[in-house]
């Protein structure tokens, strides 16, 4: 307030200094001297004028520039919350991983662009912990596998949880060799996990299979060509890593 009286002010001093030029300025045309009542009337009128019209003026002018800040936060806030609730839809509630939807399209984006690996990743005997310990000690150990996985990868890598127990990660730039030598580390980051659910120790491992991206290739075929390879890992024992035609597994 104080701000808009001075600017105001400011305005009607200018006015009443123009006024009185204007009325001397006449005087001297007409030759004749300024009487009291001119001078008076000069004073006044721009005062009585300027003075409230511009504090209005300026009154709203501040109002609107309030109103323009507030909408600019209110925008910029809304923005926000925006983007985090696209990002909490396109996510596993439990591990923060993309979920199955989300993952396939970022797949579906990025082997075109850099090419790379995918591998499938499914927890082995998994229904066993949840028949004999229930499924919140399933889900402790999914979170347990997750982190490994987490951990095991490279920065720019996308994870996916894309089933119960099954995850996935897409590789970029990755050829058979580098490929094979991460799903091994996630193999081995998983077998090194110790939970203990109950008095003893619960053995965590992962079956892997891995296929590369080939040009023209569309997602079902990638898809179905790391599916094939999880499916012989599983059938040669599990805890075991099959990318293309590389075999790895625990000694």
């Amino acid at each position: 307030m104080a701000s808009i009286l001075m600017r105001s002010a400011s305005v009607a001093g200018v006015a009443v200094l123009t006024s009185l030029l204007v009325v001397l300025a006449i005087g001297l045309v007409l030759g004749e001297a300024v009487d009291l009542n001119a001078w008076i009337i000069g004073t006044v009128c721009p005062l009585l004028i300027a003075w409230p019209a511009s504090a209005y003026v300026f009154a709203q002018g501040d109002r609107l520039k309030n109103a323009h800040r507030d909408l600019a936060r209110a925008h910029a806030q809304l923005a926000v919350a925006h983007r985090r609730l696209s990002d909490k839809a396109s996510r596993d509630d439990m591990t923060g991983m993309f979920n199955r939807e989300s993952f396939f399209a970022a797949l579906e984006s990025g082997k075109r662009q850099a090419g790379g690996a995918l591998l499938i990743i499914d927890a082995d005997h998994f229904k066993a912990i949840n028949d004999s310990y229930g499924h919140l000690t399933g889900d402790e150990a999914l979170l347990l596998i997750a982190s490994a996985i987490k951990r095991a990868v490279r920065g720019g890598d996308v994870l996916g949880r894309i089933g119960g127990e099954e995850f996935a990660a897409f590789l970029f730039g990755a050829d058979e060799r580098e490929a094979t030598r991460i799903a091994e580390r996630i193999r081995t980051e998983v077998e090194l996990i110790l939970f203990r659910p109950v008095e003893r120790i619960v053995r965590l491992t992962v079956s892997i299979g891995g296929a590369l991206y080939q040009e023209a290739m569309t997602l079902s075929e990638l898809m179905r060509s790391a599916d094939l390879r999880l499916y012989e890992a599983k059938r040669r024992g599990r805890n075991l890593v099959i990318v293309e035609a590389s075999v790895s597994r625990a000694a």
